[in-house]
């Protein structure tokens, strides 16, 4: 998840630094917080039936969420479990980083795949083991090789995948099928070459006497920015990591990354694109027709559920360049670092895998299920839009890993930051590029802190 179908940045957040980080985020939260957050902060003991679980969900995530820990409840008694929301991005991860170094973390925690590594290399997590995954019934098999591959590091598995959710991108019905655009089962043609993709950029500026496609970038909006310019990057054969040896080196290929960030300017200056959006603005370009194509998370179906009239469709981002790629993440399930009874344990896993049960809830708000009994399910291959981009899970690309990088990062702050100020043409894409390795300069030179 990225954001509440309110419209709100959770990035916003982030803005508040680490002292945000004792602040729970009420949206979503249990009514047992008080008890919750007590037992987590001060040690308060708790029954050792109850499992302790922390996770960032707002919004219409967490709503779904809500409702699969009751179905936990439901099952194992009303004290099984208590749940606690907090803030997403940093204040989060810095929750989760003090309460395990002092040795109060939850039982289970969400984390993304992309924040999972660094807990792992900062010695926070535990591996789950293939014994602890019989122990629920449980392999390796029951996952997308994708996201399941992703977690595994260093020999061992470190988090237990919920889903991937990538950039994907809406359509409006109505003004693609003015700009001849929708086949004959109703669907937006294939646009899987520049080309294609191009005339239909200018087929539908041409209905909407504007722009044709909308991507937020503006009021401290910086994470769509990055995953459209991860995901095209990514597309080229050529593409080298951003980042490597843990966030320790630059080594983005210069040539690749001019081609994207001056693809994108073009488009700006053509009209096809907006030079600068808010998030909400963006949004409602496309759900009102001003514009026919949108790039975002695919969570935000809930929202263009709920326009009313609105009639619109999801794909997967086209392939404009050498492969099909699409930046993406993954929720995960990981087991923070502290001493557990074998009952504990066992305990832990069943919770998990009362979540994966739960994957077709999770589902409908837009994230493509990691658990392959509900993914090849009758049901969810029937939920649309959903089920029309969920190949794009085999071509997910993960941010580099990197102890200031993933989802809700400074790494993604900075970077982009940048590319927002590219496609507003605000900076060539040199300056952009200068203006991020100087950014980046420190953390670069800094060892992990974990």
């Amino acid at each position: 998840m990225a954001r509440s179908s309110t419209g709100l940045s959770r990035r916003a957040f982030l803005a508040a630094g680490l002292g945000a980080a004792t602040v729970p985020l009420l949206a979503g939260c249990s009514s047992n917080i008080g008890t919750t957050v007590a037992a987590g902060l001060f040690g308060t003991r708790l029954p050792t039936s109850t499992l302790v679980y922390w996770n960032l969900f707002g919004g219409g995530d967490g709503t779904r969420m809500q409702a699969m820990e009751a179905g936990y409840r439901d099952k194992y008694g009303p004290d099984s479990l208590q749940a606690t929301t907090f803030a997403w991005g940093n204040p989060y991860y810095t929750k989760v980083t003090l309460a395990t170094v002092g040795n109060k973390p939850p039982d289970v925690a969400v984390s993304h795949l992309t924040r999972a590594k660094p807990l792992w290399d900062g010695g926070l997590l535990e591996p789950i083991t293939d014994d602890d995954l019989a122990s629920v019934g449980l392999s390796a098999s029951d996952f997308s090789t994708r996201p399941w591959n992703e977690q595994r590091t260093g020999g061992h598995n470190i988090a237990v995948p919920l889903d991937t959710h990538p950039l994907v991108m809406f359509y409006n019905d109505d003004v693609c099928s003015k700009a001849g655009l929708m086949d004959s089962t109703g669907t937006l043609k294939k646009l899987n070459n520049m080309d294609e993709f191009e005339a239909a950029l200018a087929a539908i500026s041409k209905v909407t006497k504007g722009p044709a496609m909308t991507i937020a970038n503006v009021a401290g909006e910086t994470a769509t920015p990055w995953r459209v310019f991860w995901t095209f990057y990514n597309q080229h054969s050529a593409a080298t990591p951003f980042l490597s040896d843990n966030g320790s080196k630059l080594t983005v290929n210069e040539d690749v990354y001019n081609d994207v960030t001056s693809r994108l300017q073009s488009w700006v200056k053509k009209g096809w694109v907006n030079s600068g959006l808010d998030y909400a603005t963006a949004e409602s370009y496309m759900f009102t027709g001003k514009s026919g194509l949108y790039l975002e998370g695919e969570w935000e179906i809930t929202t263009a559920q709920s326009v009313k009239g609105l009639k619109f469709g999801i794909v997967p981002v086209p392939t404009l360049w050498d492969r099909a790629a699409t930046q993406a993440d993954s929720h995960t399930f990981v087991l923070p670092r502290k001493d557990r009874t074998p009952e504990q344990r066992k305990q832990a896993m069943l919770f998990i895998r009362s979540m994966l049960d739960q994957s077709l809830t999770w589902a409908k708000g837009g994230h493509i299920p990691a658990y392959q009994p509900v993914a090849r399910s009758a049901a969810y291959k029937a939920l649309k839009p959903q089920s029309d981009y969920a190949s794009v899970a085999s071509s997910a690309v993960y941010d580099d890993p990197a102890w200031y990088g993933g989802s809700g990062s400074t790494f993604e702050n900075i970077v982009g930051a940048q590319l927002g100020l590219v496609q507003q043409l605000s900076l060539s894409p040199q300056d952009a590029l200068q203006a991020i390795k100087s950014q980046l300069s420190v953390y670069l030179n800094t060892p992990s802190p974990l």
